[in-house]
C-alpha cells in the first residue's frame, strides 16, 4: 500500500510528526514500513521559466529562437513545440540536468544558434503522456524556482507491507484512521454518510448470484465531459505509481485508493437494454476482451457483470472494451460492489490477471463502505467532469450481517498484557479506531467492531488492538523466570544418540526404513501362527501390498537393505538401525510401541579398504559380537563397574530364534531377562531375500536398555609407578568358559590388579582329554609406591590359588 504524507494530511493533521515518526508508529502499530522515499527527486534541478519573446528560427520553419527569463538570467533557447508563445510560463531543464529518461542535456546548436537548454513537455518529465507541446503552468507562476515547489511535488512517498488480515489498511482513509488512533487526532473523512434513493427508471440492475455479490450499488452520471483531469488529481495518482487516463478513470482509481474500495464506470450508452445482471457467463460467451486489449478464456465458474445481451466486465477484476470509457462518452453508471474473496481469487489465477481492484476483493472489501465510496466519486466526477448525478440509484444489499458484539474482560486483558488497565483506558483506545463501547459490568465491556474490521473474531483480537494502541513500549520490559537447576534429559534419546555415534565409529551405517511393511517376510522368517509377533496391526489404506502392516521386527527392512547393497555391487556391508517395533493391543487402542536396536554385518571385515594394506576376511560371528561388547562397554553396561552388568550366554531351545543357526547364537542378558541377541541367519533364509553370503545380526530392546542404570563415571589420574606383567596357564575342563576366568580375576577385588586379558586357548592331544589351556596376562599396579617382588607374587599366588579351586584348575607345567 502506497500513499503520501501530503495526502494523508486530507484525513488527519499530523503536524508536529516527522514522516519517520510516523513511519515508527505505523510499524509499532503491524503495519510494517518499506520504504519512506522522497517523490521527484530527478525534477530537483527542473526550473520554471517564462518566454519573454518569440522569433522564427533563420534556417528552419518548424523551430522558433526564444528569449526565455529564468529568474534573473535571461537565456536563449531554440524550441519546437507548437504552443510556444510569448508570456507562456512552462518549464526549463538547464545544461548539466539530467532527465528522468536518461537524457542529459546540454549547450548545444541547432541549426547554427546556440541553445541553453530545453524547455519540457510533461511526458519528457515523468508527469504524463502529453507530448503535444511544452508544459503549460498558471500564469501567475513565478519564473526561476523550483519546479516542484511550483507544481507541489515536494512530498513523502510511504510503502506499507500489508498483512492478509488488514484489508482495512489497504486504503489512505485505513491508514489515517490508524495514524489518528495513535496520535490522539480526529479524523476527517470526504464522506461521512450517505443513503441512496431506491428509485429510478433510467436502469435496472438484477443479481442472480447473491452469495457471489452479496451488495451491488450503481448511480447513473449524465452530462460528463472526458477530458484530462485537473493537476491535483493527476499529482495524486503520479505520486503514487499510477498513470493518469481521463477524469472518469482517474477518480474512480483515486477513491480506490481513498476508499479501499474498487469502482468501475461503464458507458451507459453501450449497455443494451439499460440494465445491469451479475451472473456467470453462459457457454457461448466464455471469450472475452478486457479493457488491456486481451481474449481472455473465461469459464462457468466465474462471476461476470453483463448487460441485457453480453458480459461487459469480469466482476472484480477488469472491464470489458465493450464497455470502455472513451472521448465520445456523455453518461456513465458508476459501479460499487462488493464480491465474494474466494471467488475473485480463483478468477483472478485463472485468467492469470491482477489487479488493483482483485487486490482489494481477494483480502475482503468491506459492504458497509460501498456507497460512501460511491457517493464521494459521483461527487467528484460531477466536480471534474462537469457531470449532473441522477437523484435515484440501485442498492442490492444482500448480505448485510447482524452486528457483532464482543466482550472483553478488563482483568484478562491487563493480565496478558502485564500492565493495570481501566475501562477508560481501553474505550479510548478502541473508540479512536471506530469500535463502539459500552460498559457491561465492573471487569468487562461490550465490544463493537466496525465492518470494515473483518479480521475481529475473539476477544484476543480485542487484546490485541488495546496493546497496538496504548504502544508495544508502554509495556514494561520482564525477564522470564528460568531455574538455575540443569533440565532433566531425555534417557533414551541420550542413548540413542551415543548409540549412533559409537556404531558409526566403528564403520556402521544408520539405515532409515518405513514403519510398515510386507506380511511374507515374517513367513520367510520361519515364524509360526503363535509367535507374538506375528499378531499385526494393519493398514486401513496401504500403499502397496508391501507395505499393508505395521512392523514387528527390524530385521527384515536391514535384510532388504542388504540385498539392495549386493544388487549394486557393494558386498561388504555393517547397517544399524533404530526404530520401534508395533503390537496390537486390541481393536479400539493404540498399538504398543517398543524401541529396539538392530545391526547387520555380512562380507569383507574390513569393508572397502585397500586389498594391499588388509587382507580379505569374512565377517564371523565374533565381529558381531564384538561390537555388541564394545557398544556396551562404552555405554557402561558391561564390566565390573556396572550395577547390574550384562552378559553372554548360551539360550536354550525355547528362547532360540528360528531363523539362525542354533550353534551360533548369544543371548544378551540382564536383570535375570534376555535383553537381546547375537546370531547368525541362515543361509536358507538369506536366500528368500535374495542373499546369497553369510549374514550376522545383533538385537537389543532398547526400552529394557534405557530403564538399566550405567555404571558410574570414575575418574583416576594417569599411573605414576611402573606396571608387573604375571602370566597364568591354566588347565581347566573345557566346558569353562575361558572369560569367565577373566571376570573372576577382575571381581577377586585385589587392588593391585590392573586389568586381565586373555592371550592363549589350547586344546590338543598333548592335555588331559575333557581339558583346556588357558593362558592369562594379568597387569598390576600400585598407586602409591613401585611393587616389589614380594608384593606381586603375595597376590598372584592367591589369584592361581582361586581359580583353581573354583574352575577344578592345575596350573599347566608344560
Amino acid at each position: 500500500m502506497k500513499f503520501t504524507i501530503d495526502w494523508l494530511n486530507e484525513y488527519v493533521d499530523t503536524t508536529g510528526f516527522t514522516p519517520e515518526e510516523l513511519a515508527d508508529h505505523l510499524t509499532m502499530l503491524g503495519l510494517e514500513v518499506d520504504a519512506v522515499t522522497e517523490l521527484f527527486q530527478e525534477l530537483a534541478s527542473i526550473k520554471t521559466a517564462l518566454v519573454v519573446s518569440v522569433a522564427s528560427h533563420p534556417d528552419a520553419d518548424s523551430l522558433s529562437l526564444c528569449q526565455v527569463a529564468v529568474g534573473a538570467e535571461t537565456l536563449q533557447i531554440v524550441c519546437g513545440a507548437p504552443n510556444v508563445r510569448a508570456g507562456l510560463v512552462t518549464a526549463i531543464a538547464l545544461p548539466g540536468t539530467t532527465l528522468p529518461g536518461g537524457v542529459k542535456i546540454k549547450k548545444s546548436k541547432v541549426r547554427g544558434i546556440e541553445s541553453f537548454g530545453m524547455l519540457c513537455s510533461e511526458r519528457e518529465l515523468g508527469l504524463s503522456s502529453a507530448h503535444s507541446g511544452i508544459m503549460e503552468l498558471p500564469a501567475d507562476t513565478p519564473h526561476g524556482q523550483s519546479l516542484l515547489d511550483a507544481l507541489g511535488l515536494n512530498d513523502i512517498l510511504v510503502e506499507v507491507d500489508l498483512t492478509p488480515n488488514r484489508p482495512d489498511c489497504a486504503s489512505v482513509i485505513g491508514i489515517a484512521r490508524e495514524i489518528a488512533g495513535i496520535i490522539g487526532r480526529p479524523l476527517t473523512l470526504p464522506v461521512d454518510s450517505v443513503e441512496v434513493q431506491q428509485s429510478t427508471a433510467a436502469f435496472s440492475v438484477d443479481v442472480e448470484s447473491a452469495i457471489l455479490c452479496p451488495r451491488y450499488g450503481a448511480r447513473l452520471i449524465s452530462g460528463i465531459t472526458i477530458g484530462p483531469s485537473p493537476w491535483w488529481l493527476r499529482k495524486r495518482l503520479l505520486s503514487i505509481g499510477l498513470r493518469p487516463i481521463n477524469n472518469v478513470v482517474d477518480v474512480t482509481n483515486l477513491v480506490m485508493m481513498e476508499y479501499g474500495q474498487p469502482l468501475h464506470a461503464f458507458d451507459f450508452q453501450k449497455l443494451a437494454d439499460k440494465k445491469i445482471v451479475v451472473r456467470h457467463p453462459r457457454k457461448n460467451e466464455l471469450d472475452f476482451t478486457t479493457l488491456d486489449g486481451l481474449v481472455r478464456k473465461l469459464d462457468e465458474e466465474m462471476l461476470v457483470i453483463c448487460d441485457g445481451a453480453q458480459p461487459v466486465a469480469v466482476a472484480g477484476i477488469m472491464g470489458g472494451m465493450n464497455s470502455e470509457v472513451s472521448d465520445t462518452t456523455t453518461t456513465i453508471l458508476l459501479e460499487s460492489a462488493c464480491f465474494d474473496p474466494i471467488s475473485i481469487r480463483k478468477s483472478a489465477r485463472k485468467l492469470n490477471l491482477s489487479s488493483e481492484a482483485s487486490y482489494r476483493f481477494e483480502r475482503g472489501v468491506d459492504p458497509g463502505g460501498c456507497l460512501l465510496a460511491m457517493e464521494r466519486a459521483v461527487r467528484l466526477l460531477c466536480e471534474v467532469a462537469g457531470g449532473t448525478a441522477e437523484p435515484g440509484g440501485v442498492d442490492k444489499y444482500y448480505g448485510q450481517k447482524p452486528f457483532k458484539t464482543l466482550t472483553l474482560r478488563i482483568s484478562r486483558t491487563s493480565d496478558l498484557l502485564g500492565i493495570p488497565l481501566d475501562y477508560e483506558t481501553i474505550e479510548k483506545a478502541l473508540t479512536s479506531i471506530a469500535f463502539r463501547c459500552k460498559r457491561k459490568d465492573a471487569d468487562s465491556l461490550w465490544v463493537g467492531a466496525p465492518s470494515f474490521r473483518i479480521d475481529i473474531e475473539r476477544e484476543i483480537d480485542l487484546v490485541e488492538e488495546v496493546a497496538r494502541l496504548i504502544g508495544y513500549n508502554s509495556i514494561p520490559t520482564t525477564l522470564p523466570t528460568v531455574r538455575m537447576s540443569y533440565p532433566e534429559q531425555d534417557r533414551s534419546r541420550t542413548i540413542r544418540a551415543e548409540i549412533g555415534t559409537l556404531l558409526t565409529g566403528i564403520g556402521y551405517f544408520e539405515a532409515i526404513n518405513y514403519s510398515f511393511t510386507s506380511e511374507k517376510h515374517l513367513q520367510w522368517l520361519g515364524l509360526t501362527e503363535e509367535d507374538p509377533r506375528c499378531r499385526l496391526v494393519r493398514l486401513v489404506n496401504p500403499l502397496s501390498e508391501e507395505q499393508s502392516v505395521m512392523r514387528t521386527m527390524l530385521l527384515p527392512g536391514l535384510l532388504e537393505n542388504v540385498q539392495r547393497n549386493i544388487n549394486f555391487q557393494k558386498s561388504s556391508i555393517k547397517l544399524f538401525e533404530i526404530g520401534k517395533v508395533f503390537t496390537p493391543k486390541g481393536d479400539n487402542a493404540q498399538p504398543l510401541e517398543k524401541l529396539r536396536l538392530i545391526g547387520v554385518l555380512s562380507g569383507n571385515r574390513f569393508g572397502e579398504s585397500s586389498p594391499y594394506h588388509f587382507k580379505q576376511q569374512s565377517v564371523d560371528f565374533l565381529d558381531a559380537k564384538g561390537a555388541v561388547e564394545y557398544l556396551l562397554h562404552e555405554l557402561r553396561f558391561m564390566g565390573t563397574a556396572a550395577s547390574a552388568p550384562l552378559s553372554f550366554s548360551p539360550a536354550d531351545q525355547e528362547r532360540m530364534e528360528p531363523f539362525t543357526d542354533p550353534l551360533q547364537f548369544l543371548a544378551i542378558n540382564g536383570k535375570g531377562e534376555q535383553l537381546g541377541s547375537v546370531a547368525k541367519v541362515l543361509s536358507g533364509v538369506l536366500r528368500k531375500f535374495g542373499i546369497k553370503q553369510d549374514l550376522f545380526f545383533f538385537d537389543l530392546d532398547l526400552d529394557a536398555l534405557c530403564k538399566l542404570e550405567p555404571a558410574a563415571k570414575n575418574f583416576t589420574s594417569l599411573p605414576v609407578f611402573p606396571a608387573v606383567n604375571r602370566d597364568i596357564a591354566l588347565l581347566v575342563p573345557e566346558q569353562v568358559a575361558a572369560g569367565a576366568l577373566v571376570d573372576a580375576v577382575l571381581q577377586a577385588e585385589e587392588p593391585l590388579i590392573e586389568r586381565c586379558d586373555i592371550f592363549d586357548v589350547y586344546q590338543g592331544e598333548s592335555l588331559k582329554a575333557g581339558y583346556k589351556s588357558v593362558a592369562l596376562s594379568v597387569t598390576y599396579r600400585s598407586a602409591k609406591k613401585t611393587l616389589t617382588e614380594k608384593n606381586v607374587e603375595k597376590v598372584h599366588t592367591k589369584i592361581v590359588t582361586m581359580l583353581g579351586s573354583t574352575f577344578e584348575g592345575t596350573l599347566r607345567t608344560g
